[in-house]
């Protein structure tokens, strides 16, 4: 008998019982609809922060500072004393202090993200305003009390049409004015990028209590000079702190690698919650085909009195395993794909399904079908002929 009506044969016992075929690869639907949605969830997550570090320019240097313990905080000036000193390598520097607060505009409030930074804040990290203006130095050096507000605030805070400009909202209990709306990054969504607030540094540590800067961004001059500024900041920390482990320095390269790293590994995690359904769903084959071969024992007695050889057998049953579990990870690639088109309609999330991803669950879902079978065809072709035609 030869491979074509091996298949013939095989798919006509699918079609045969068509409930229980779909039972069947319903594990395999689900596991590979769960593998490409979760693979994607996590390929988006990587796509979208990677494309915001890259958006600031491969010129971006990022300082944190972690030591708790020192008697010297570099300040405001020693940080624009030092950009006046290295203005070969060291285009601007942007200081910034973060917390969140609530805002109160009539009788509406909202809890937002608050930085409190320096006018260079806007050219180095690469954020604009779509209406008004940014800070001003004066606004910095004279403690104003102005503040730059996403369009998630203004959503919350203020009526449909209204204009904010001009307006005054309450910061803790404080009244500032708005000057600027900042350009839109995550089409308004709630607790987003556009969920953020601006105001001078100054203003920020006499609100937030704390003169401490624990953050400060560098825009290197060119690519070329990232590495030399990195440097000329790493020996300024260390004057300022005699103790390299109290900062770190990471400029756009290491911080990719990072994300690359972590969003790597978040989705093989996920990827291998999803291989678990996929493992169930091979246990369902495998025991729907043993229960297959129990109710055709019969059919395999006959087939084999007239001269079907063990390999027939066991080759139909295989490609019959093999079929159902294909055919259920084609429907499941399918419903993985209308889920990730699904997906960005409700959560500021957007997937981003890979064709890897597609090929790979198929791949893996044809492996379950011939690793899931072969048991039950190995027991259907091992059948005694006389005694399989004796079974009621």
């Amino acid at each position: 008998m030869d491979i074509f009506q091996t298949f013939k044969m095989a798919l006509k016992s699918m079609v045969g019982n068509k409930v229980r075929t779909l039972l069947t690869m319903l594990g395999v639907i689900i596991g590979v609809a769960t593998f490409i949605t979760l693979v994607s969830m996590g390929e988006g997550t990587k796509k979208s922060i990677s494309d915001s570090i890259q958006s600031m320019g491969t010129n971006l240097i990022n300082i944190t500072i972690t030591g708790r313990n020192s008697n010297r905080n570099v300040t405001y000036k020693d940080l624009m004393g030092f950009s006046e000193q290295n203005t070969r390598e060291i285009e601007a520097i942007a200081p910034s202090v973060s917390g969140s607060t609530t805002l109160k505009y009539g009788t509406k409030t909202w809890d937002v993200s608050l930085v409190g930074t320096s006018p260079e804040y806007e050219t180095v990290r690469n954020i604009h305003v779509q209406k008004g203006r940014f800070l001003t130095q004066v606004d910095v050096d004279y403690r104003q009390k102005v503040v730059i507000v996403g369009t998630a605030v203004i959503n919350n805070l203020f009526s449909r049409g209204d204009n904010p400009i001009d307006e005054k909202i309450k910061i803790n209990g404080d009244l500032y004015k708005v000057i600027g709306v900042l350009e839109e990054k995550a089409s308004g969504q709630n607790y987003s990028a556009d969920d953020t607030i601006i105001i001078p540094l100054t203003s920020a540590q006499r609100l937030l209590r704390s003169a401490q800067i624990r953050n400060f961004a560098v825009q290197a001059t060119s690519p070329e000079t990232v590495n030399t500024a990195m440097y000329k900041i790493q020996q300024f920390m260390l004057k300022t702190y005699n103790d390299e482990s109290t900062f770190r320095v990471q400029n756009q390269a290491d911080m990719l690698s990072k994300v690359d790293s972590v969003t790597g590994a978040m989705t093989t995690f996920l990827a291998s919650i999803a291989a678990i359904s996929l493992f169930v769903g091979g246990i369902g084959i495998m025991n729907i085909m043993l229960v297959s071969v129990t109710e055709r024992t019969r059919e395999i007695g006959i087939r084999k009195a007239i001269g079907a050889k063990r390999k027939n057998i066991l080759t139909q049953f295989l490609i019959e395993s093999t079929l159902i579990s294909c055919l259920g990870g084609l429907i499941g690639i399918s419903i993985g794909y209308l889920l990730v088109a699904i997906i960005p309609k409700f959560t500021t999330m957007t997937p981003v399904m890979t064709f890897s991803s597609v090929v790979t669950s198929f791949v893996v879902s044809g492996v379950v079908g011939i690793f899931f079978g072969i048991y039950p065809a190995n027991k259907a072709s091992k059948l005694n002929p006389i005694e399989a035609l004796r079974f009621e």
